[in-house]
């Protein structure tokens, strides 16, 4: 009788260890956890077949892995974007993601053995019809707003987005971005330190254009049922993007990292992107997007800098679009 008393007490102290889950602890940007944000639906995705639990740690992204070195506690991180990779690699951080890309469909090449992209979009700027009844068709339309329109832009110092159009100026106008700049500066009602301020103060009605993504009006779209939101589509072409995700090196749940990174590729996740993230997915070909993102008005011209342009022009391209508006 003692003995099975014993050996039943042994049994239920043993029930906490057995039940235990390994954690993965994924990196991410603010936005990802949010109620509009992919996060809620990858985490419940993959804990359904991974036998772990998923923990999401959010923050910025490339100052934190700075910060933290070799003592982060991340296993992955999900939400780098192409701007920034030559300085995450440059961390050592990051181990060879050992995936098979094939599966891509991005309008890019990414021959990348480290970081993998999992959706993909355009900087655009998006107006409301309503507010807006001719919308510029061109980067020089932008030059020649009407005097009342005001634009929304983010800083490139502390926003990818705003790294990104300064960037995308820089690629249209080369030597004469400068130029570009003094001529939209009147027309810039405020710099933000983020997208999500911009955005808000546009969809508040504060500014007649935002700068955003081309995949933007979707989520009016197909969230709000609002066709009045548009993304101008410019024939001078397209500043691409992609967000990525990278295997930590240090990790201690190398398996589930590896496990995570597979699926990242898979239909399952990629069928989540367009309405979990409001992009385009990276490895899902253009007749299996979800219904109505196929008619999606994208741009014909993409332009495109690799991490090393892309860093080798990020301070001067800043410092340029600084001494503009500050004149």
């Amino acid at each position: 009788m003692k003995t099975s008393i014993l050996a039943a007490g042994v049994s239920l102290m043993a029930l906490p260890a057995m039940a235990e889950q390994p954690v993965l602890t994924v990196y991410a940007g603010d936005y990802f956890t949010s109620e509009w944000g992919p996060g809620p639906a990858i985490e419940k995705g993959f804990e359904a077949i991974c036998a772990c639990d998923l923990q999401f740690s959010t923050g910025d992204l490339l100052p934190r892995l700075l910060l933290e070195g070799e003592r982060t506690e991340a296993d992955v991180v999900i939400g780098l974007t192409t701007d920034v990779l030559a300085r995450a690699r440059a961390t050592g951080l990051f181990a060879p993601h050992g995936q098979d890309l094939a599966a891509l469909t991005l309008p890019v090449a990414w021959p990348d053995e480290t970081f993998i992209p999992f959706n993909w979009g355009h900087t655009a700027f998006i107006y409301d019809e309503t507010r807006m009844a001719a919308p510029p068709a061109s980067f020089d339309d932008m030059r020649n707003l009407p005097d009342d329109m005001k634009v929304v832009i983010q800083d490139p110092r502390t926003s990818i987005s705003g790294l990104a159009l300064v960037l995308w100026v820089k690629s249209v106008y080369g030597d004469q971005a400068g130029a570009f700049w003094a001529d939209l500066a009147p027309h810039i009602l405020t710099v933000t330190k983020d997208w999500s301020e911009s955005y808000g103060l546009f969809t508040d009605g504060e500014a007649d254009m935002v700068l955003s993504y081309t995949t933007s009006p979707a989520y009016h779209m197909f969230a709000e049922n609002d066709l009045t939101k548009k993304a101008a589509i410019f024939p001078e072409g397209h500043y691409f993007m992609a967000e990525t995700v990278g295997k930590i090196a240090g990790t201690d749940q190398p398996a589930l990292a590896d496990q995570f990174m597979g699926w990242v590729l898979s239909a399952e996740f990629q069928t989540m992107i367009p309405a979990a993230n409001w992009s385009l997915p990276s490895a899902l070909p253009k007749d299996q997007w979800p219904e109505g993102w196929a008619a999606l008005p994208l741009p014909e011209k993409v332009l495109f800098l690799t991490e090393d342009e892309a860093e080798a022009q990020r301070e001067a391209v800043i410092e340029e679009w600084r001494a503009a508006l500050a004149q």
